[in-house]
């Protein structure tokens, strides 16, 4: 992949001290020099402190172990508002959104690009984590398989199912198709049926993955909404 496929990583985050290190640290593992913007609503404990840990210092010769990291705060939060946020802040062609208690372990740069080319999403595999324990793929969990699907429908939810814990997109897709700054949850699902009512399509793409891990105010975690 030429180095002018850069990526902007987009993280939200509120009281994430236990695993926004290592969601950051993943990104650095798998994608060359990412921006990672952290969108901030008004965390209270270590979650900046900790992700300064990451920054590059432009004066010094800095190895790859740390890049640029951004941090906004945001108000009157909202999903859509903070994920909207990231993207005006970012500055590369791509955009990738991580949960900030994912935990990345498989991206392909060069066939997630090549990809958006002929999808406005791609969304990845997510392995549920309990305590450190890979469990059972039930509920919401079960919509992860191991196989790519276009336009995935959920019997489950009765609508299109797209979770944007782990997706990436060209930035233009989401300057034009911004998401739903209203909503208080599910705005990955609202987002999808406005995509494919206007022709689009969506690609679910096992070969991108994440371990996500449990947190008790994990939205993913809430049965299937």
């Amino acid at each position: 992949m030429s180095k002018d496929k850069k990526v902007s990583v987009i993280i939200r985050a509120k009281n994430e001290e236990r695993w926004i290190g290592h969601a950051i640290q993943s990104v650095i593992d798998h994608i060359d020099s990412p921006e990672i913007i952290i969108i901030d609503n008004h965390s209270s404990d270590e979650t900046l402190a900790i992700a300064r840990t990451f920054q590059a210092d432009p004066e010094l010769e800095n190895s790859n172990r740390f890049t640029e990291i951004k941090i906004i705060s945001i108000d009157d939060y909202s999903p859509g508002k903070a994920l909207n946020l990231g993207v005006q802040h970012s500055s590369h062609e791509y955009i990738l959104i991580l949960s900030s208690h994912c935990v990345l372990k498989e991206f392909n740069l060069k066939k997630h690009v090549s990809d958006s080319s002929k999808y406005a999403a791609i969304f990845g595999n997510q392995i549920p984590k309990y305590n450190g324990r890979t469990i059972q793929k039930r509920y919401l969990w079960s919509h992860f398989g191991d196989v790519e699907v276009v336009n995935m429908f959920s019997d489950m939810e009765d609508r299109y199912f797209f979770h944007n814990a782990l997706s990436f997109f060209k930035k233009d897709t989401l300057i034009q198709e911004p998401f739903n700054e209203v909503l208080t949850g599910k705005e990955d699902r609202y987002w999808a049926i406005d995509i494919i009512k206007e022709k689009k399509d969506i690609l679910y793409d096992p070969s991108m993955s994440a371990d996500h891990h449990y947190t008790p105010n994990g939205n993913t975690w809430k049965g299937i909404g």
